[in-house]
């Protein structure tokens, strides 16, 4: 189960003109997806400690937006993690394990000696919460892990991985090259590479920490549907590599709601690595060069493979933030009583950024909202997830 093909060598070329600010496609909202299979949502509500996360509503930001209702889907506390990536990495170790187990099992079957599962070692890169998230999973199943992490991570991220019980490899480049040596030490005959982007020939498992993110959608629903609220308007998605908002295009274009318009999606990255806005305006995948950013576990150079063509199609609109947007947005969403991190505010930067200014009206126009629409923007992480948080709060 190791990478079949290196994401160094599978990778579009980076040399490309710095992308605008803002991207819009309003005829995404009429393209369909496959829905997500099912059961991913029974295997997450069987685990010790799961608890849907709050969706807070926000009638202050309902104000200043000029929108009927703002919702926050919370995700500061995650299965005993500080951000949503539990999901995808717990589904994906259950299918891997599952796999393994009927491999031997087919083996027994067909009359060779039975023998015992062969333990693993679990390996990927991060920008922190995955691989915190991944170290957790091996550690419940009696795995070891191995997490590669880039320069530009907090030390105290890595730290924390630590804690897990993983073993940490520190990569003196940015995270793509962090994804390379991951899936190069991967191809050891005792290792799984459990990495929540994807290039050709490695898409099988991020499509399974893809799945997982669909948990997080189907409690949306419910949580809406509890508040009166309805369908939202708008549904705002911070981007690294875009699994996430793959997750998201997933749900909600892979069902028709029973009434009004299906929602708008919005991507939001930082601007010094807005790798799916650079290629959305290009019309194919790119890779960008990175730079410093608070925004941390958003720091990726490079689209995921398997997410590539359903954010192309599924996408109303992308936008860049820069640092300062996303404190603001931190440090608003902490007095309201939402602990989020840079990288879970920048749903609400993002959605300042693209409703402010001269161009408002028109963008406003591009995604289907106004004055009676509901939002809901993704708080990815805590401030316990980004220490990066502590430093500029």
């Amino acid at each position: 189960m190791t990478a079949s093909a290196s994401p160094a060598s599978s990778a579009p070329a980076s040399s490309v003109a710095p992308a605008p600010s803002w991207f819009a496609r309003p005829a995404a909202r009429s393209w369909s997806s496959a829905p997500g299979p099912a059961g991913v949502r029974a295997f997450h509500a069987a685990l010790p400690g799961y608890a849907p996360t709050p969706l807070t509503e926000l009638p202050g930001l309902a104000a200043e937006l000029g929108m009927d209702r703002v919702f926050v889907k919370d995700e500061s506390s995650r299965l005993g993690l500080p951000a949503f990536k539990a999901l995808g990495a717990f589904w994906a170790v259950h299918r891997i394990l599952a796999e393994r187990a009927e491999t031997a099992a087919e083996g027994t079957s067909e009359g060779r000696d039975a023998t015992p599962v062969a333990p693993v070692t679990l390996v990927t890169a991060t920008d922190g919460n995955h691989g915190r998230a991944l170290a957790r999973a091996a550690r419940d199943n009696g795995l070891r892990a191995r997490v590669f992490v880039p320069s530009g991570v907090h030390p105290a991220a890595a730290t924390a991985v630590e804690g897990e019980g993983a073993e940490v490899v520190r990569v003196a480049g940015p995270y793509d090259e962090a994804v390379r040596q991951a899936a190069e030490a991967a191809r050891a005959a005792d290792a799984v590479l459990v990495q929540d982007t994807a290039w050709p020939g490695y898409e099988r498992i991020p499509g399974w920490i893809v799945e997982g993110y669909s948990t997080l959608f189907a409690e949306i629903d419910e949580q809406l549907a509890a508040a009166g609220a309805g369908n939202p308007g708008l549904v705002a998605v911070p981007v690294g590599v875009g699994s996430l908002a793959q997750a998201a295009v997933t749900h909600y274009r892979g069902r028709r709601p029973a009434a009004g318009p299906a929602p708008a999606l919005l991507a939001v990255e930082p601007e010094t690595a807005a790798c799916l806005l650079a290629s959305l305006t290009r019309g194919e995948p790119v890779t960008v060069a990175t730079g410093e950013t608070a925004m941390a576990g958003l720091n990726c150079g490079t689209p995921s493979a398997l997410a590539w063509p359903v954010l192309r199609d599924g996408l109303d609109a992308a936008v860049a933030v820069g640092e300062a947007a996303a404190a603001r947005a931190m440090a608003d969403l902490s007095a309201l009583g939402v602990p989020s991190g840079p990288c879970g505010a920048a749903s609400l930067a993002g959605l300042r950024t693209a409703l402010s200014g001269p161009d408002a009206p028109a963008r406003r126009s591009a995604l289907g909202i106004g004055p009676e629409s509901t939002v809901v923007l993704l708080s990815t992480e805590g401030r316990e997830a980004n220490p990066y948080a502590t430093a500029a709060g």
